[in-house]
C-alpha cells in the first residue's frame, strides 16, 4: 500500500464521518432530543452512563462532559453493576444506557433494578424495535448510514455520532440551566482552559 492510498483511506473516513454528522439534523427526533435535555437538566440526583465496548468509551466521555456543566455524572461498569455496584444508583437518578443494536445483554441486565429503583432510563440505540428502546423511559434513536470500515461493522462513525449528539445535549443543557462561565471556572481551574477562565481571557 502506497502513501497516497493510505491518505485516501483517511479522507474517506473523515468524509464518512462528516456526512453522518451533517445528517443528524434530519434524523434526530426533536421531541426526543428536547426530552433528554429536560430530563438531564431537571435531574435531582445523578446521571449514570453505561455501555460496553466502544459504547462504554462514549458513555465515559458523556459522563465527563455532563459533570463539566454541573450535572453530576459517573460511568457505571455494567459488569460491576450486577455484582452490587447498582447500589450507587438511587431513585431520582437518570441513567443513559448505550447499545447500538439495543440488545446488549450486559446493558439489558440493568433494566429490572433500574425500574425497581424508579430510575429514568434514556435508551440510546439505533434500533426502535429493540428491547432497550421498548423498555426505556425515553428511547433516543441515533443512527448512521454506514461505518467507516469496509465491512461496515467497526463502531467508528456511529460512536462519533453518539458523542456528537450528547455534545449538543450538553451545550443545550448549559443554555437551559443558565450555566455561567463563573461556574465553569470553579470546577475547571486546571490547564490552559482553567487559566483563561480565571484570568477572564477569551477562550479560543
Amino acid at each position: 500500500m502506497v502513501e497516497k492510498e493510505i491518505r485516501n483511506i483517511a479522507r474517506y473516513v473523515w468524509q464518512t464521518g462528516a456526512e453522518a454528522l451533517m445528517g443528524l439534523e434530519h434524523t434526530i427526533d426533536d421531541a426526543a432530543f428536547t426530552g433528554v435535555v429536560k430530563a438531564i437538566a431537571s435531574c435531582s440526583g445523578r446521571i449514570i452512563t453505561s455501555g460496553v465496548g466502544t459504547s462504554a468509551a462514549a458513555a465515559k466521555k458523556i459522563a465527563h462532559s455532563l459533570s463539566c456543566v454541573e450535572c453530576p455524572s459517573f460511568f457505571l461498569d455494567s459488569g460491576d453493576a450486577v455484582h452490587g455496584a447498582l447500589g450507587s444508583v438511587q431513585n431520582g437518578d437518570v441513567a443513559i444506557l448505550i447499545s447500538k443494536g439495543g440488545g446488549t445483554g450486559e446493558i439489558l441486565n440493568l433494566l429490572p433494578a433500574l425500574e425497581t429503583k424508579g430510575v429514568f432510563v434514556i435508551g440510546v440505540t439505533e434500533n426502535p424495535d429493540s428491547i432497550l428502546a421498548k423498555q426505556s423511559s425515553l428511547p433516543f434513536l441515533i443512527k448512521v448510514e454506514k461505518e467507516a470500515d469496509e465491512f461496515n461493522m467497526l463502531a467508528t462513525t456511529s460512536t462519533m455520532a453518539v458523542i456528537a449528539v450528547f455534545d449538543a445535549v450538553c451545550i443545550a443543557v448549559m443554555h437551559y440551566t443558565g450555566y455561567s462561565r463563573e461556574q465553569f471556572a470553579v470546577i475547571h481551574p486546571g490547564g490552559a482552559v482553567g487559566k483563561r477562565l480565571i484570568e477572564g481571557d477569551e477562550i479560543k
